[in-house]
């Protein structure tokens, strides 16, 4: 009788959920759009100011009252590791907020995020930015500036499909003000969720406008500059070798994926002994990093920056030492993960593919660094993430180059190969479509 009630209660519930029309859906996607170029701008000034103010005016402070050697050259774990207790603190009391797996098993059922996570995510994802751990503010903006647009979706009682596209909105507007690039950031949201391939189309338009509005919005409050981010050498116009040289790479790139996710599973298994010990968990994590960049300091952040360290002088350290870094920062990105640090690991993936590709492009003069580097960013990313199409997008616009196609055929030849490596677990097809 009580299963009844239930199938009645939400049968009545679904049937009072409303629909917006088109150009309701439109005018709430370009409002999601302007409040997530708002919280982009927030987080981005309160991460910059809280970076600056722990690894610039802290130790120049240090430096200046204390003669000692010690603080300057034990300082990187000392800061990591007091980041890592911050952030388990952070877990303890205010709860687990989720990471990539959970917003996108929050995507397809029910359709948003809770926006009382969102607190919790963004203290603890500033905690584990600033302590240099290898995840980077993609995950917190996708979280919070989903859940803004569930929230607004709640409110006006929307049916599961309107309030889904309201959440991808607003995933949308975060990621089209941080990669710089809206339509990439529009597609990413709507890949991710799915292994193969984007499948909520209806989304697509209002998802992009979000993007577009935020990356708009988000701009003219910071005054960073439009197009592309890293400054990677010209390259020739390109030949029919080139695209063979990016199946190669992206073949190499599914490799290095997988052996990325075998360091990620193994730290895992070693974090789970700890699971419940949500603090100790966090400091140990904290301490790892540190004490990781004390060997390898290339790994310490998200990469977005060390990227174009990367570019300038990773020539200069030899295919070896490229090799070794990114073996290194796959191991800090996975003691960062499990270990309670709230970020994604777009960026670090990234930052990984360019570190083997320059190496690869080293090692193999006739493979020109630049599409070593990007074809190489690209095959990672897409084999960890399922987001082929996007992917290229925002590399293209990261890159400032002209090299789709080569990116294009590395990303998909990634992709194909790469179809049962599932990192993120909860990525699946849509309920109405009957596939798996």
């Amino acid at each position: 009788m009580s299963v009844i009630s239930t199938n009645k209660t939400e049968a009545i519930a679904f049937d009072e959920s409303q629909e917006l029309d088109y150009s309701q859906t439109i005018f709430y996607a370009a409002a999601i759009g302007l409040i997530g170029g708002l919280v982009a701008t927030a987080y981005y000034f309160l991460l910059e100011n809280s970076m600056h103010l722990v690894w610039h005016s802290i130790p120049d402070l240090i430096s200046h009252y204390f003669s000692s050697n010690f603080f300057s050259s034990n300082y990187v774990w000392i800061t990591s590791t007091i980041g890592g207790l911050l952030v388990g603190l952070t877990l303890y009391f205010m709860g687990l907020p989720g990471e990539v797996a959970f917003v996108v098993e929050k995507v397809h059922d029910p359709g948003r995020i809770d926006i009382k996570q969102t607190p919790a995510m963004l203290i603890a994802s500033l905690f584990s930015i600033v302590a240099g751990g290898s995840a980077g503010p993609e995950a917190p903006l996708v979280q919070v500036n989903g859940s803004v647009g569930g929230w607004i979706a709640s409110k006006l009682a929307l049916s599961i499909r309107t309030t889904r596209i309201l959440t991808f909105c607003g995933m949308a507007a975060a990621l089209g003000a941080f990669f710089g690039a809206p339509l990439g950031g529009a597609l990413f949201a709507l890949e991710l969720p799915h292994r193969r391939g984007l499948e909520y189309y209806e989304a697509l338009i209002p998802a992009t406008l979000s993007a577009i509005l935020s990356f708009v919005v988000f701009r003219l409050t910071t005054g960073l500059s439009i197009g592309g981010m890293y400054h990677f050498s010209s390259i020739p116009s390109l030949t029919l070798i080139n695209l063979a040289e990016g199946f190669v790479l992206g073949a190499i790139g599914a490799a290095v994926a997988a052996l990325f996710v075998l360091i990620f599973w193994t730290v895992g298994a070693i974090a789970h002994r700890l699971e419940h010990q949500t603090i100790l968990l966090a400091t140990l994590g904290g301490l790892a990093i540190g004490l990781i960049a004390l060997v390898f300091p290339q790994t310490l952040f998200f990469g977005e920056r060390e990227i174009e360290t990367i570019i300038e002088a990773g020539s200069t350290l030899g295919v070896t030492m490229l090799l070794l870094i990114g073996l290194a920062k796959m191991l800090a990105i996975s003691c960062t993960l499990h270990s309670g640090f709230r970020g994604g690991f777009i960026f670090p993936l990234f930052y990984i593919g360019a570190a083997v590709g320059l190496a690869i492009a080293l090692g193999i003069p006739q493979v020109h660094p630049t599409i070593g580097m990007v074809c190489m960013m690209a095959a990672v990313n897409v084999a960890i993430t399922k987001t082929p199409i996007s992917t290229t997008v925002i590399l293209s616009v990261l890159s400032d180059t002209a090299m789709v196609p080569v990116i294009v055929i590395s990303s998909l030849t990634s992709f194909l190969l790469t179809l049962n490596l599932n990192m993120i677990k909860t990525q699946r097809s849509r309920p109405d479509t009957g596939v798996e």
